[in-house]
This record gives C-alpha cells, sequence and structure tokens, in this order.
C-alpha cells in the first residue's frame, strides 16, 4: 500500500474487511511506523524528533503525529525533555541490565503459568506468530518485531493481559539496543524449537528455548556505545557473556 499515512487509512477504511478487526487509526500507523524507524536505526538513542520532518514524511498533520509519539512515549522509546522536545530514548548498560534481568523474571513467571497449556487458542497464536516470523526476509527489524510478537505470544500462555503487556514495553526498550549496533543474524531454529516444545508441557524446558531465541552475541561491544556502567550492570554483562542463560 502506497501514498501518504492518512491516504492508507482512508483506503483501509472504504476497503471490504477481510475480517472484523477494526483497521489501524492513523495514530497507530503513524506510531508504528516510527517505531520501525527506532528499530531500524533511521532514529537512534539520542536522537531529537523534528515534528515537522515527520510531518512531511509521513504525510500527517501535528495532532495525530503528537498522539502517536505519546503512545511511543508510554512504550519508553521516546522522552519528552524540557526545551529539548521529544527525544528517542537513551540508554545506559544499567537500563539495559534492569530491563533483561526484570524480564527474565516475568517470562519465568508467565510460563510456569501458561504450561501445560489449557487453552488451544493461545497455542493457535504461537504458531501463527512462527508462521509471520518465519516469512519475515531482509528487514532485521521487522524481524525483530516479529521476534517480540512470537515472545508476547509465549508470555501469553500464562492469559495475563497486565503480564503481556509490561513484557511488550521491555520487549520494545531492548529493542534501542539495535539503534547502536548491527543486529545478530536471525535464528529461525531457534524460533521453531520453541513453538515445538510448548505442546511438551514442560515449562523448564520452554524457559531454556526460550533462552536460546537470544543470541549470545546481542550485546556484543554494547559496553563501548553507552554509559551508565554501574557495578550491579558490568558483573551482569560478564555473567549473560559467560552463560546466556544465568540470570
Amino acid at each position: 500500500m502506497t501514498g501518504s499515512l492518512e491516504d492508507q487509512v482512508a483506503q483501509r477504511h472504504t476497503a471490504p474487511a477481510p475480517s472484523i478487526a477494526d483497521p489501524p487509526s492513523l495514530v497507530e500507523l503513524a506510531a508504528g511506523t516510527i517505531r520501525h524507524m527506532i528499530i531500524s536505526g533511521g532514529l537512534r538513542c539520542g536522537d531529537r524528533i523534528v515534528e515537522n520532518r515527520l510531518t512531511h514524511e509521513l504525510g500527517i498533520s501535528r495532532p495525530p503525529l503528537r498522539e502517536a509519539l505519546r503512545v511511543l512515549e508510554h512504550e519508553g522509546l521516546v522522552r519528552q525533555l524540557p526545551r529539548r522536545g521529544v527525544i528517542v530514548t537513551p540508554l545506559t548498560l544499567h537500563d539495559i541490565y534492569e530491563i533483561v534481568t526484570l524480564r527474565r523474571e516475568l517470562e519465568r513467571l508467565a510460563v510456569h503459568r501458561g504450561i501445560p497449556v489449557r487453552e488451544p487458542a493461545r497455542l493457535r497464536r504461537c504458531r501463527t506468530a512462527l508462521d509471520a516470523l518465519t516469512a519475515t526476509t531482509g528487514d532485521p527489524a521487522l524481524f525483530a518485531e516479529r521476534s517480540l510478537q512470537l515472545r508476547l505470544a509465549v508470555i501469553g500462555l500464562a492469559g495475563n493481559e497486565r503480564l503481556e503487556d509490561t513484557c511488550r514495553t521491555l520487549g520494545l526498550q531492548l529493542m534501542l539496543t539495535l539503534t547502536h549496533r548491527v543486529a545478530p543474524a536471525p535464528d529461525l531454529a531457534a524460533q521453531r524449537r520453541l513453538v515445538e516444545v510448548i505442546a511438551d508441557g514442560d515449562p523448564d524446558t520452554v524457559l531454556a528455548e526460550l533462552a536460546r531465541t537470544t543470541d549470545p552475541r546481542a550485546f556484543d561491544g554494547i559496553e563501548g556505545v553507552v554509559g551508565g556502567h554501574s557495578h550491579d550492570a558490568v558483573q551482569w554483562l560478564r555473567r549473560e557473556r559467560a552463560d546466556p542463560e544465568d540470570p
């Protein structure tokens, strides 16, 4: 679909609906586009969001753009600063340490509550997310976004919306590390194994496979491009490199 975001919204609302789901709004489309720009490195940590440029590039007016930026601020991807306006959230090594360790604890809680699977629809969601991920080629940022969707489908096995929403926010914030470096090569085999073991009903096996979907090279060189080298963060990074599954 081509044209400005406003054109896309008009086309979505006039075209026959393929399902009962409502088409995305202009704000949702704008937020998704800017989110992808951040994850792909088009906008980097600390970069100022220039509203005039984005309204021109996206073909939208200021009100929906500002609402989209509020969505991204709620997700932790952008930050409003006095006299500077909106910037892409800068990360420190301590931030990354907090995000990774908290997400790991929440994932452990979700998997132990969600395995064995009690609702077949939740397992179907995992398989659908894997299908979407498998169809992704040539776009590391899109692969990262769809990897997160699969991870959230696994979290969703617990049937706890607040838990899933928190993990989504943490996952998006962790993607900010991609703006500093080249993303590791996609590993679809690990993602497939993750979905395969869910049906076996053993939460510890699922957690082990979930850990393997994170490339051990994910944080290579990260301490050289971010500040905030707290003692806890440095010790965590050393453990992470020694054993990616060690919290």
